[in-house]
């Protein structure tokens, strides 16, 4: 702020006081902003003054960048103040000798002076037509927080949405609880028995609950939703992580469910919230002009279901159970309600692993996601930070340990050298010895005496004291001594001395007849 500046604040604000402005209206006024209209709210002129000094000072010493600066500026536009002041800290080696802030206000001067805006990074996007009558639908998911009759009690609720692309004819679901894919699928049945009918192709984010991965652009279903898909026969497209544009109908119906059906609604149970919801679907999403098309959804509808592929007798899926799908942490627990709960070691698989938690009583219990076999079982904790561990759920790693060594050395023609093979790998692995000494287990199956104490005696003598190196070793050892026996085989079988009765047979030649033989058989 110049001097020019500061007196007319300090004349101006004194003015629009007495005017009875609030400070808001004095901030719009003087095109100021609130945190600059406090600072000099109740200064007097002196104290204005002493301020704008002190700011013109620092200024002038980031003047002393201004070359610097300048070329940031118009070599990348769109620069954040915060990385050129990181830069020049740098350059400084230390404090500069002004503010963050004092840099924010002399870059916009120079944006200003030079005329270089900030470049903002733009997607362009383009309308896209309407796929044929039939084709596709898109399908996505959500959550809404909304409150009980009481105000104060909060509910979140999980939706899944369904939107014909052509007609825009929707169908929407909700649950209470996180959704597992049983419930993914029986709301499938549900949308296509709503709709009367099943489009060619449907059109997904990339959700764990019907893509397990994607392999290089192999599309890997959830087993439960593959085997859903083939039975109802349609085809998947998988919109890519950073593309959610390519399915922008679907999300245009998450938004409006939640920003026009939910809101304000008050929750009294999940069946008369899904009754209601119809309702809505009936009389507004589907029943009033749609914004871009200008038509109203249920009277294409009724042309667009012609061409429909026919809905079968509705399948039965498992989805009535009340479980809650967890993921499992790295260590091996489940977090529910503030506290964790164990589950076996070796049950954690990676990021995609769930599992399914059912409240019975003052107890959870907990079961495998796939397999709905029982993992565990706790008692539930009335306070927050606890932690129950089943015993059977953590091992005696020291005495298992040793057990297992004593158990593979025994495999080995030297036990001595074994031993202190094992050793060695447990002192400079040992957070992964219980893997390592796995991987040797497995390694040494089915292996020969010879060609275990070979690769026993090549790790040692190259200090490879890894169970990876170990198996790469040994499987080479005993891939070279089966090529070998192969070799033998045929250099045996090349040089096995016939015996006379074998010579008579070699040396026999087949009896060669006269053609007037065939000639006398042709005439008669």
């Amino acid at each position: 702020m110049s001097k020019e500046d500061g007196y007319k604040v300090h004349i101006e604000i004194p003015q629009l006081k007495e005017l009875g402005f609030n400070k808001s209206q004095i901030a719009r006024k003087l095109k100021i902003s609130r945190p600059t209209l406090n600072k000099y709210y109740d200064l007097s002129l002196k104290e204005i003054e002493e301020i704008i000094e002190s700011m013109n000072t620092r200024a002038k010493k980031a003047n002393e960048y201004h070359d610097v600066i300048l070329n940031w500026l118009k070599k990348h536009p769109d620069i954040l103040s915060s990385v050129i002041y990181d830069k020049i800290e740098e350059l400084a080696q230390g404090y500069p000798g002004f503010t963050e802030g004092t840099l924010r206000n002399y870059i916009r001067y120079l944006r200003k002076k030079h005329d270089i805006p900030r470049s903002k990074h733009t997607r362009d996007y383009e309308a896209v037509e309407d796929p044929p009558m039939g084709q596709q639908m898109q399908v996505d998911m959500g959550e809404k927080w909304v409150y009980k009759a009481d105000e104060i009690t909060r509910v979140k609720l999980y939706l899944i949405a369904f939107v014909l692309s052509n007609s825009r004819y929707k169908y929407v679901e909700w649950f209470d609880r996180p959704l597992t894919t049983s419930d993914v699928v029986a709301a499938h049945e549900n949308a296509f028995q709503y709709f009367e009918g099943i489009p060619e192709e449907a059109v997904y984010d990339q959700d764990s609950l019907i893509l397990y991965s994607e392999n290089y652009g192999d599309l890997i279903y959830t087993h439960q939703f593959a085997s859903y898909r083939l039975e109802r026969k349609f085809r998947v497209y998988m919109c890519r992580t950073a593309d959610p544009e390519s399915k922008g109908r679907i999300e245009n119906v998450v938004g409006y469910a939640k920003n026009n059906f939910a809101a304000h609604r008050t929750f009294i149970n999940l069946e008369k919230w899904n009754e209601d919801c119809l309702k809505w679907l009936e009389r507004r999403a589907n029943g009033k002009k749609h914004g871009t098309t200008k038509k109203i959804p249920a009277q294409v509808f009724s042309v667009e279901k012609k061409y429909l592929k026919p809905v079968s007798e509705k399948i039965k899926t498992n989805s009535s159970d009340l479980s809650i799908t967890y993921q499992v942490r790295k260590d091996n627990t489940i977090p529910i309600k503030g506290n964790r709960y164990s589950v076996p070691l070796g049950t954690y698989q990676g990021p995609k692993s769930y599992v399914k938690v059912l409240e019975d009583n003052d107890k959870y219990l907990i079961y495998d996601f796939e397999s709905t076999a029982k993992l565990a079982e706790h008692k539930i904790f009335k306070t927050k930070g606890n932690l129950s561990k089943n015993s059977d759920h953590s091992r005696k790693k020291t005495d298992n340990i040793d057990k297992l060594i004593e158990k593979i050395v025994s495999l080995f023609p030297d036990t001595d050298k074994a031993s202190k093979f094992l050793i060695r790998i447990r002192k400079e692995k040992p957070r992964y010895i219980r893997d390592q000494l796995q991987v040797i287990d497995k390694s040494l199956e089915a292996k020969e005496p010879e060609t275990i104490a070979k690769a026993l005696e090549y790790c040692i003598g190259n200090k490879l004291y890894s169970a990876s190196d170990f198996r790469d070793v040994i499987n080479f050892y005993d891939k070279e001594k089966i090529k070998i026996e192969d070799d033998n085989i045929l250099l045996v079988a090349d040089n096995i001395a016939l015996n006379e009765k074998d010579k008579a047979k070699l040396a026999a030649k087949p009896a060669v007849r006269d053609l007037d033989v065939y000639q006398k058989i042709f005439d008669s």
